[in-house]
């Protein structure tokens, strides 16, 4: 059983969390603390994807650097080289982008439009969920065969 991004989309809360790129750090921040995330997409208008913000960026690019969180855009410390899914690929493909490039959040992107985010406890969640299922179907084999 090989789960799609969408599927996963579909069983998740649909409400993706962004900022516009002259967001000020702090209240990025105060936004993950609030909704409970640890990343958020960078948009401009229309939802198009520039970047995103994590807590990795945060504590790298503001607290290491000694920068002031109320004074820095979010567009300073974002990434922006973005590693992205199709909402049509696997989870088990969006794994290994996730493995290779060293990523906790994964941006969805359709008709180059941010529809949503997958985080590595996403894709963990999962496969705990389908390991699950194939082990108590495999019990009930046993159990139905003796």
């Amino acid at each position: 059983m090989t789960t799609t991004v969408n599927q996963l989309l579909n069983s998740k809360n649909d409400e993706i969390f962004s900022v516009t790129p002259e967001t000020l750090v702090i209240d990025a921040i105060k936004m993950m603390d609030e909704k409970k995330v640890g990343a958020l997409l960078v948009t401009e208008k229309n939802n198009n994807l520039v970047g995103i913000v994590s807590e990795r960026d945060y504590t790298r690019k503001v607290i290491l650097k000694d920068r002031s969180s109320s004074k820095t855009k979010v567009n300073e410390i974002m990434t922006s080289n973005l590693k992205t899914a199709d909402p049509a690929q696997s989870l088990d493909e969006c794994m290994v982008i996730m493995s290779h490039s060293h990523i906790r959040h994964l941006p969805i992107v359709k008709d180059g439009k941010a529809i949503g985010i997958l985080s590595i406890m996403d894709v963990v969640k999962n496969i705990i969920s389908e390991q699950e299922f194939t082990i108590e179907q495999l019990q009930h084999y046993i159990t139905d065969t003796t």
